[in-house]
């Protein structure tokens, strides 16, 4: 997919929700007092589609422990008892700051990544009103792995940074089937320039299908836009399944996907596997605790 592309679905996006906002407009206007506004519940049960983050934030005040593991390749079987033997673990908390505005920070066995970030909702869908949800998410992720040694002399605290930006679009269609669409950029300071890139663009989408009362069925997938023609790279695609478990108030999702590790930068541009039987699918879940 071309960026063209992206462009003209982001604008179609905005073209919808302008025209949107201009009827809801002039029908208050007919009406002559200001219209009760409906705000459209979650898409989104998770705070996570799977790896992506969802439109949904925490409520003000609202602290969520969070706990992930990625466990190894499948497909080596009983070699690395299937994938228990090398574990990657995700260790967090996200605060609620108003509404609108929430923070998180977390560590990850993947480099020993340190990733902070911030989750701002820009609009709510509303019912018979505005069309979608927006949301902004901006992570920074530090490599506290790298050493200075005789490989990299001149190694920088800033060569260990790297920057997500994503523009998070969602709409709830009916109560069992809700879709995302995602604009993302990141760049790394430091990357690999025979098989990573120093800045990626791509196009991420997910969806929630509601297949029982406590049960979904979730599904996303992210596509580089901008990588150079006859550019060879062992990583790909990011495509994972999962499936949310409610469970008192509270999501338990599972998940298989061909990234093993979790954080942001790292989902999108170093997933190693792929969904063809070549090996390389990871197993795990995230689990949230909210206090």
């Amino acid at each position: 997919m071309k960026i063209k592309n992206l462009l003209s679905i982001v604008l179609v996006f905005s073209a919808i929700s302008f025209a949107s906002a201009q009827d809801d407009l002039l029908n208050q206007l007919d009406a002559g007092a200001p219209k009760q506004v409906n705000i459209e519940i979650a898409a989104f049960k998770g705070l996570q589609i799977c790896n992506m983050q969802s439109t949904k934030l925490p409520a003000k005040g609202e602290f969520y422990f969070v706990v992930s593991h990625r466990f190894g390749d499948l497909a080596q079987g009983m070699d690395n008892f299937f994938g228990l033997d090398n574990a990657y673990t995700k260790l967090g908390g996200i605060y609620g700051i108003s509404n609108w505005l929430a923070i998180s920070a977390s560590r990850h066995t993947y480099q020993k990544t340190y990733e902070l970030a911030a989750k701002y909702k820009m609009s709510n869908q509303e019912v018979d009103g505005f069309p979608v949800t927006i949301v902004g998410y901006n992570t920074m992720d530090i490599n506290s792995e790298l050493k200075k040694n005789e490989l990299m002399p001149g190694l920088q605290f800033n060569h260990r940074l790297a920057f997500t930006t994503q523009l998070l679009i969602s709409r709830k269609f009916n109560d069992s089937f809700s879709f995302e669409i995602a604009p993302i950029y990141v760049h790394k300071n430091l990357y690999d320039g025979i098989l990573d890139q120093k800045s990626t663009l791509l196009l991420g989408t997910g969806a929630r299908y509601k297949i029982a009362k406590r049960l979904s069925l979730n599904l996303e997938y992210a596509a580089r836009l901008n990588l150079p023609e006859g550019f060879e790279s062992s990583y790909h695609n990011p495509l994972t399944l999962g499936l949310d478990i409610e469970t008192g108030g509270h999501v338990f999702q599972l998940v298989i996907s061909n990234s093993q590790a979790m954080n942001d930068a790292a989902v999108f541009t170093n997933a190693p596997g792929r969904w063809d039987g070549t090996k390389k699918l990871y197993f795990g879940f995230n689990m949230y605790r909210v206090f």
